[in-house]
């Protein structure tokens, strides 16, 4: 067991000093790598602080039910009581239709106009906030047609429409890192790939000969796979640092953009965790290509 890891030690520590010889290959194909893997994380970390934003928006979905012309006030507190105590509603509040009546005269300029009508036209408003976990256009929906269906409603409406777009925005984001995380997974192989055939080709004589005296395909394929995870791990780490850069570059003025809204929001980089996750897939990707290609040319240089 020591000799068999002695081996692997041999072989990554050769590995690490060919990629030192070729300084502007290893470099460019580390770029190139970095690039590569940092285009589908900030798209991620698009998606991750565009879902922080829509939760720190509790209260911004609201359902308006304006009840019928006979309904008392008592009636609209019981009603209001009674809906505050369902799970899925946070707030109610009243607006009677003397308060809508002074609040459009207040906004609209027809004071004068509207004191000439005989009565007042506007019906008692209950303004319905849901719980955050329920701000979803589903469930949102579901509440709607619930509460349509009380007897003492008129009409009942619900300012959601920028929560759908938002919700179909974030679906189509999070369908376009799928798509775009699978191309560049796919160059990433290509570019491992065709870095290591260069290699294999390089040491086609080397390779013959070490068949030649009882070497194993495991043997030779060895130093080719580490050299394929060197290379993804070194590009990981770059897509880190790009990343990282990315986010410190646009956190000002998203910052300021926060601040002139009057929201609190900050944002958010890679966690330790996700950077991990990155760099697992570079190591992979580069081992999978890696072992792909040599598999391939090990086959090609089969004697005939």
């Amino acid at each position: 067991m020591r000799a068999y890891l002695l081996r692997h030690a041999q072989v990554l520590l050769s590995s690490i000093g060919q990629l030192a010889r070729m300084p502007g290959s290893t470099l460019m194909s580390v770029g190139v790598i970095g690039i590569t893997l940092a285009l589908p994380g900030l798209l991620y970390l698009l998606v991750a602080n565009a879902e922080r934003v829509s939760s720190e928006w509790h209260g911004g979905t609201h359902v308006s039910l304006f009840l019928r012309a006979g309904v008392t006030a008592e009636q609209a507190q019981s009603l209001a009581t009674a809906l505050v105590d369902r799970a899925d509603v946070n707030q109610v509040r009243i607006v009677s239709s003397e308060q809508a009546l002074a609040e459009f005269k207040e906004l609209s300029g027809f004071g004068d106009a509207l004191d000439a009508l005989p009565a007042n036209p506007l019906p008692t408003l209950l303004v319905i906030i849901p719980e955050p976990r329920y701000e979803q256009p589903e469930l949102l929906e579901q509440l709607l047609v619930e509460l349509r269906s009380l007897t003492a409603v008129e009409l009942a409406q619900l300012d959601m429409e920028w929560v759908q777009r938002f919700h179909v925005i974030l679906k189509l984001i999070r369908r376009a890192l799928i798509v775009l995380s699978v191309l560049l997974a796919l160059a990433v192989l290509l570019i491992v790939s065709n870095t290591i055939r260069l290699a294999i080709l390089n040491r086609r004589e080397e390779i013959e000969i070490i068949r030649l005296i009882g070497g194993t395909d495991r043997f030779i394929r060895r130093p080719f796979l580490y050299n394929g995870m060197l290379q993804g791990l070194l590009g990981a780490w770059m897509a880190i640092v790009l990343i990282a850069l990315c986010v410190h570059l646009l956190r000002p003025p998203i910052q300021v953009l926060a601040n002139l809204y009057g929201s609190a929001f900050r944002v958010a980089g890679l966690s330790l965790p996700e950077s991990l996750i990155i760099v697992a897939i570079g190591v992979g990707l580069g081992w999978l290509a890696s072992r792909w290609s040599v598999g391939r040319h090990l086959r090609a240089m089969q004697p005939t």
